[in-house]
């Protein structure tokens, strides 16, 4: 299984991102629909929401 390759590689966030990752999770998202929508990684994704106090739904 091949890992995808991120381009964006250690790119700072965007406020434009920012606001689509806090919609994207409003909406009751998970962590790897957000991530592919935005174009990162899910560790990336996971980070910067962390930091910003915004919670993912955990799919099961």
């Amino acid at each position: 299984m091949a890992k995808e390759r991120f381009e964006r590689h250690k790119q700072p966030w965007t406020g434009e991102e920012a606001g689509q990752l806090r919609t994207l999770a409003g909406k009751g998202q998970g962590l790897k629909q957000i991530a592919k929508a935005l174009g990162r990684s899910e560790e990336s994704t996971k980070d910067f929401a962390k930091k910003n106090k915004v919670k993912i739904a955990k799919k099961r």
